[in-house]
């Protein structure tokens, strides 16, 4: 009985959905986290009759067919990349990006990563580096003997000496843009990496068109809004008993079957 199948891929498909959701309501505090979606799509129909072919020799068309599904597949996890709140801190090292741009850190190998998340902190050499301890990309380095730094929101990043009335210029910090943000690659510890699917990283400078602005003393939240979580979650349950509630009457109508033929 095929419906027993179709009910499987449905229960499938709605504990995919359930464990997306536990993820998004986990990391409801985590710093610039964005939620993810589960995307499903139908399987294949099998076909029991064609439309658009004649019924007997030289007659009429069938102007409809019969197509039966045979169930649901998950397609997709798309992370959603909508701007979180922005939270004050009071870390003079702490940076936000209100606005589109990612601010790209150098892994453990080199590579580009790119990141939501702006709590940053020096190293032994005061190189500026992620709660990670990745370096971040522009080679920024805070002197230890700084009473004070500057962000202003374009990214430029200068300290104050106390025996210097010129403010000191330390680095630029830029921003990338992809074309198909739902594209990068989640890597956890809050970075994401280029791929085929997202196109190459499109570097430019906070303010400039198409960028956001550089926040000082501000971290994005997570976008995770919880009425919806909560709400998608009670779907999620429905939708989970209803295919087994059909598991269930299959195998009550197999089993009325079968009990004839005794």
């Amino acid at each position: 009985m095929k419906a027993l199948a179709i009910a499987a891929t449905g229960m499938n498909a709605q504990q995919t959905n359930l464990e997306v959701i536990a993820n998004n309501i986990a990391n409801i505090n985590t710093t610039g986290f964005k939620r993810a979606r589960a995307e499903f799509s139908d399987l294949l129909y099998q076909v029991e009759r064609l439309q658009g072919v004649p019924n007997r020799a030289n007659q009429a068309l069938v102007p409809e067919g019969s197509h039966v599904g045979l169930g649901v597949k998950t397609t997709a996890i798309r992370n959603v990349h909508v701007q979180g709140a922005l939270t004050n801190t009071g870390n003079k090292l702490d940076v936000a990006v209100a606005g589109q741009g990612w601010i790209q850190v150098e892994g453990a190998n080199g590579e580009a990563l790119f990141t939501r998340a702006g709590a940053f902190n020096t190293n032994a050499e005061g190189e500026l580096v992620t709660a990670d301890g990745y370096l971040v990309a522009g080679g920024i380095v805070i002197p230890g003997e700084a009473v004070e730094v500057i962000i202003n929101k374009s990214g430029q990043f200068f300290a104050r000496f106390s025996d210097q009335l010129e403010l000191q210029d330390l680095g630029q910090l830029s921003l990338a843009n992809f074309s198909n943000e739902s594209g990068l690659a989640p890597l956890g510890d809050n970075l994401f990496q280029e791929t085929p699917a997202s196109g190459a990283a499109n570097v430019g400078i906070p303010g400039d068109p198409g960028f956001g602005t550089i926040e000082q003393y501000y971290l994005e939240s997570s976008n995770v809004d919880p009425v919806k979580e909560i709400t998608e979650l009670i779907s999620a349950q429905r939708a989970y008993e209803m295919n087994s509630k059909v598991i269930k009457a299959a195998d009550e109508m197999a089993a009325t079957i079968t009990q004839g033929m005794r």
